[in-house]
Order: structure tokens, then sequence, then C-alpha cells
């Protein structure tokens, strides 16, 4: 695989200034807030699965708008005190998977939260469980053009609105220790991560791992596969839209997220990637406000980065953060 993108020296040093919206903040607190304000509370039930040595549920918490989405909450047995978590949520595509399958914080001590993706959890995995109950105007296959059309109507509003109130329920657990919680995912887990690192407040460390969903329009321009090519396609068709469809965009920008993140954060990027350009990824980490930070740099890797080296690489950083 050749590198995809700039050299790691050019990575290290690109900081695009992207497209940032005069409402920003306002629009986010907006809906967080109408988010909180519908009401419903987290609900816990034991899960039906195999594993004997952690206790797992399923968490069922509002979203937004007050509708349901679904969780697995693994934790070890016979903990002592609140314990920190690691909320997690997944790529594109992917959905919760069965529960026990996806326990490894869990089992190095922390209590996990791995959160579905509404409208997911069919491309790849064990499946997904939490519907989306929205419509879209014209969109191509895929969901990163559903809704393009206004940021109020578009999908990741929903997404990462659903990723905050997963903090939330995730405080609202009695054995978490909610002064010590982090975000963490992979590729689109990832741009997730990042928005909820910079919305849901009190986050204490963000892990995002080959993070998908920054400098979207560096993305649809030299992305050789995946999720971008969904907005190259749709632009394609809709060439009167693109000023129109960046300005909807800039609302979800991981880079404006970083922009206003201050917990400790510990970023990964793989040089061959051919998926996520690490261009985009750097131009978040290259915006982020927390001065605690850092990236590992796989540089012959693909989109699967750093694989398990790289969360041995975050259980390490996360476990000198939170003792």
């Amino acid at each position: 695989m050749p590198l995809t993108d700039l050299t790691h020296a050019e990575l290290l040093t690109f900081r695009p200034e992207v497209q940032e919206p005069a409402d920003f903040d306002q629009f986010w607190a907006r809906t967080i807030a109408q988010a909180r304000a519908a009401g419903g509370v987290p609900e816990l039930t034991p899960a039906d699965s195999p594993v004997t040595q952690l206790l797992i549920d399923d968490l069922v918490f509002p979203g937004f708008g007050g509708e349901p989405v679904r969780a697995w909450v693994s934790r070890p047995l016979n903990a002592a005190g609140p314990l920190p978590a690691v909320v997690q949520y997944q790529g594109y595509g992917g959905g919760r998977g069965l529960p026990g399958e996806n326990v490894v914080w869990a089992l190095a001590g922390y209590v996990h939260v791995f959160v579905d993706t509404r409208g997911q959890g069919s491309g790849w995995g064990s499946g997904g469980d939490t519907p989306d109950p929205h419509g879209s105007g014209p969109a191509t296959p895929g969901v990163m053009t559903r809704g393009i059309h206004s940021p109020e109507t578009y999908y990741y509003r929903r997404v990462f609105t659903d990723a905050v109130r997963a903090v939330d329920a995730a405080r609202a657990l009695p054995f978490v220790d909610g002064d010590r919680i982090a975000v963490t995912g992979g590729s689109q887990g990832g741009g997730i991560a990042l928005a909820a690192a910079a919305l849901a407040g009190g986050v204490a460390a963000a892990m995002p791992d080959v993070a998908f969903l920054c400098a979207y329009r560096r993305g649809a321009e030299v992305a050789a596969g995946g999720p971008f090519l969904e907005l190259a396609t749709y632009l394609s068709v809709h060439r009167d839209e693109v000023a129109d469809v960046f300005r909807t965009l800039s609302y979800f920008d991981g880079v404006n997220f970083a922009r206003r993140i201050h917990a400790p954060s510990l970023f990964s990027v793989a040089l061959m990637d051919t998926v996520v350009p690490p261009s985009t990824t750097f131009a978040a980490y290259n915006h982020l406000a927390a001065s605690d930070r850092a990236i590992e740099v796989y540089p012959f890797n693909d989109h699967e980065g750093g694989g398990g080296a790289h969360w041995r690489a975050q259980a390490a950083w996360l476990a000198a953060r939170f003792g």
C-alpha cells in the first residue's frame, strides 16, 4: 500500500481553517437542552449471555428527542466502589453486536458502555438494535447525506445527541464514578467521540481512533474509498448544492469539536488509510484545545490502524490518568 495522503512531516503542521458557523455553540446548546428536556430515564436489564465472569446489562436510554437508544454495559464482578467508565461508539455500518462480544475495557477494570448507532448495524458485525425513525430528502446510499439540506435535519445531529445522552446515562449509573468517564471509538466512532467530548460536559478523557467525520471537504476530495465518497457522489449529482452541503457539515465537523475539547486526549492515525485520509484526522488533532494530548502514528497501516497494539497503548494511557 502506498502513502495515501501528505507525508508525516506535512501532517504535523496541517491545520486547515474549517468553516465554523457563528451559531455553532448555540445550535448545539439548544439541541442538547431539548434532548435532555424530553425526559426518560436509563433502564438496565440483565443481558442473556454465556459470559459468567462479568456483569453484562442491556441499557436503554433516551437519546435525541427522547427516542430510545440501546447499549451494552459490561463491568467486573464484585468490584468495590464506583468504577471509571469508558463509553465507546461504533464504526460506520456496525451495531453494538451481541452481549459479551466486546468486553476488553470491562476486563481491564472499567465499566464499559458500548453504544449502538441509530439506523446502522447491518453493514458488518453482529447487528444493531436502534432504529432511526426519521425520514430524509434525496440522499446517496448510506447515511452521510441523509437530511443534509439543513443542520436541523442532518442525520449526525441525532447521532451526536445520542452520544451525549450516552455519557449522561453512564454518569447516572450508581456503579460509575462520574468524574472518570472517557469516550472512545474507531473511525465513525472516533468522530462521534470527538463530538461527545466537546458537548457532554465533564468528560475526563477522549480517545478517538483513526477518527472519521473530520475536515469533510478534504475527505470528500482525497479519500480513495469509504463513506467520504458518498459526499462526493452526492455533489457530483447535486452540482449546485456544494456551498449549502458544506455549510451543513460545518456544524458536525470534528475540527470544530476539537477546538472545544480541553480533556486529555489520545488520538491515532494510519498513514496508509484509504478510508479516512490521515490529513482529516490531523486537521482535528492540530486544532485540539487540550494541552495533555498525544497522537499515535501507524506508518504502514490502512484503516485498521494500530489494532490490538493501539488498545494496549490506550489502556496504559488511560490508567495513567484515571489510576
